[in-house]
């Protein structure tokens, strides 16, 4: 996908964080957005904003767990714009501990933003995009899957926020080959950030009441909190900067996109465990007060 002036952006989590700054530099390019989020204060804030610049902005309350409310999101996208040419299946929330101390509202919470999400995104909004390809001469269109590099490695207490994020590179990669099957006009990349500063340590403010967990969190989970928190908190990459290489990604047509390219030293071992049929090495073998913590 090379032109992006007047085409169409859906943007799920668009109101902070990666969501944010990507609809910021879709903005910049003359795209029409459509932002989808749960925590509507800060959505209003965003339409406002970006519609004061002169960007045409479609905002809708939605949580991607249901599948109504993405179908309704894509609806009001068509309804609006017409047509759909790159979306954005952003939205994600964290929860950490030892994997058994996870409660089923945990798991159902993390996985139904995480991955279902995603998978209501390519579900619904591939169809209308393969579509629109039709209608339209020309057409290009794309879609980024927000991923993690928790996708690729699994670090201890992180066990639900993993096996998340491994799902949703499988899913991407699945799309990415499925799209080169069928020879559409769509591209597909996932996104792997590592610590960057967004909202995601607070994630738990927008946990829909269906999902509550009131038990008091655990040992562990205190400490993967407070150690996600410092992390996320330090990074010295932004937000912004890796939206700038998103849209650098979707120009060029890759697939894979990193925040932390410095971080596949482990991805590499990990595969050469894999390979070599050895047990899983420890992730923390450089940074052994990290283990201590925890």
């Amino acid at each position: 996908m090379k032109n992006f002036q007047n085409r169409v952006a859906v943007i799920t989590g668009g109101a902070g964080g990666f969501g944010r700054a990507f609809a910021n530099i879709g903005a910049r390019l003359g795209m029409r957005l459509v932002l989808a989020d749960v925590q509507q204060d800060a959505l209003d804030q965003a339409k406002s904003e970006l519609e004061a610049h002169g960007t045409q902005v479609l905002a809708i309350r939605c949580d991607v767990r249901h599948a109504a409310e993405v179908q309704g999101l894509a609806d009001a996208a068509m309804d609006r714009f017409g047509a759909v040419h790159l979306v954005f299946n952003n939205a994600g929330v964290g929860s950490g501990g030892l994997v058994w101390e996870n409660t089923q509202a945990d798991w159902e919470w993390v996985l139904g933003v995480n991955l279902w999400g995603v998978i209501h995104g390519v579900r619904i909004f591939t169809p209308l995009m393969l579509e629109s390809a039709k209608q339209e001469a020309g057409y290009e269109g794309h879609i980024v899957n927000t991923a993690s590099m928790a996708g690729l490695l699994n670090a201890p207490t992180m066990g639900v926020y993993n096996v998340s994020k491994h799902a949703v590179v499988s899913l991407s990669e699945s799309l990415y080959q499925d799209l080169k099957l069928v020879d559409a006009p769509i591209g597909a990349s996932v996104l792997c950030p590592y610590f960057v500063p967004t909202g995601i340590c607070q994630s738990r403010r927008n946990r829909p009441d269906d999902v509550r967990n009131d038990a008091k969190p655990t040992a562990s989970q205190l400490a993967a909190q407070a150690m996600s928190e410092k992390a996320v908190r330090s990074g010295k990459v932004s937000a912004a900067q890796v939206a700038e290489w998103t849209f650098d990604a979707i120009r060029d047509g890759k697939f894979y996109i990193y925040s932390h390219p410095g971080a596949l030293g482990n991805v590499q071992k990990r595969m050469e465990d894999i390979v070599s049929q050895r047990n899983p090495g420890d992730p923390y073998e450089a940074a052994p007060h990290i283990r201590e913590m925890l």
